[in-house]
């Protein structure tokens, strides 16, 4: 488990001592393997899952589609969970770890009554609905507006641009997964691009023309 002293100085964001005295009383900690599902979509939340380290998925899911929300990093928290335990509701999306994560749990009754206590928390709350919205309402920009082969290229690029690298470990699914379409439709778009000698593929990963 993490010290005090290393805990609190990940997440900076909750400055005050009587609030951190209060997070060490009341929170449980999780370590969670790549893979590993942590919310599941119809699952009753009564917790609130803060990242310490690590990365996570959190995404809608209709029989073979699955529609990234967003991705939740180091002192970050999930709108999605926030808005369930806040309101005492049913999860409306799912969660899971890219990467060997450590999570801080807290009890869902506690967040209210903090906001109401502590400035700093009441700031972490509001700015995780601004920037959850805001990644919102620009994800639903790029499916309502631009077509799926011009996201494709764009996703490619800013890998690219991002990792230094023009090889991109991705699988037809996965990638499918992260612009919410199907396999089949990502497969058609990729041989083309590759029938234009714009990218190359092979077996793991795609290697885009630069």
């Amino acid at each position: 488990m993490e010290t005090t002293h290393d805990l609190f100085k990940k997440l900076k964001s909750f400055s005050e001592p009587e609030l951190q005295t209060e997070i060490l009383k009341h929170a449980k900690f999780l370590k969670a393997n790549k893979g590993d599902i942590l919310i599941k979509e119809g699952q009753y939340l009564n917790f609130l899952p803060i990242v310490i380290d690590g990365l996570l998925r959190v995404y809608q899911q209709n029989e073979d589609r699955e529609i990234l929300l967003y991705y939740v990093g180091p002192e970050q928290t999930c709108m999605m969970s926030l808005s369930s335990a806040y309101f005492d509701y049913y999860s409306t999306a799912n969660g899971i770890a890219m990467e060997p994560s450590e999570i801080l749990v807290l009890p869902a009754h506690l967040i209210a009554e903090w906001q109401l206590k502590y400035p700093s928390w009441n700031k972490f709350i509001i700015n995780t609905y601004k920037s959850r919205y805001d990644e919102l309402l620009n994800a639903f920009g790029s499916v309502a507006f631009k077509p799926i082969h011009v996201r494709v290229k764009e996703y490619l690029t800013e890998y690219v641009k991002n990792e230094s690298s023009n090889k991109i470990p991705i699988s037809h699914q996965t990638l499918a997964n992260e612009l919410g379409t199907t396999r089949v439709v990502i497969s058609r778009i990729l041989k083309q691009m590759e029938q234009e000698k714009l990218v190359k593929l092979y077996r793991g990963y795609i290697q885009l023309k630069v």
